[in-house]
């Protein structure tokens, strides 16, 4: 997972239109059981930027009877005040693996727009990430939100 990862992906939800971005993902360590996360989204036509979000993954000790399978945390804030605090797993698999985590309460300011809950999946499989990330948000159930696929740079 180390190292900056760029690729593309595209966004759609009910309440607004679909739109392609560009992004760019880094994964720090710090020498302790966590990953340093840092992201950001420019709009594929225009270069505009959309979206930035930063946290920490988080590596809790896995089941000696399962040991393809680790829970994992991601604690992530985004700059339009809105928190998310994911719980899941790591599922081993081959060169990489994936991680299928959840929100089911997302913390937010009184002045963010509303989300009540989020979903996120990553596949890694040696220097290809993807993601789909799902949210309930603005009255709308859990839908589909954003996917990407980003290959590793450094």
């Amino acid at each position: 997972m180390l190292g900056t990862w760029a690729g593309s992906g595209e966004g759609s939800y009910p309440t607004i239109e679909s739109f392609g971005y560009v992004e760019e993902v880094t994964f720090g360590h710090v020498g302790k059981p966590f990953f340093a996360y840092s992201q950001k989204t420019r709009h594929a036509e225009t270069g505009l930027p959309l979206h930035a979000e930063s946290g920490y993954w988080r590596f809790l000790p896995g089941d000696d009877d399962a040991p393809s399978l680790r829970p994992v945390e991601l604690v992530m804030a985004h700059p339009t005040g809105v928190a998310e605090l994911l719980s899941g797993v790591f599922i081993a698999e081959g060169s990489g693996g994936a991680f299928e985590l959840s929100c089911p309460n997302v913390v937010t300011t009184a002045s963010a727009v509303l989300v009540e809950r989020t979903t996120r999946q990553f596949r890694f499989d040696g220097d290809t990430l993807s993601y789909d990330v799902a949210m309930a948000a603005v009255g709308q159930p859990l839908t589909h939100h954003l996917s990407a696929t980003l290959t590793r740079r450094c």
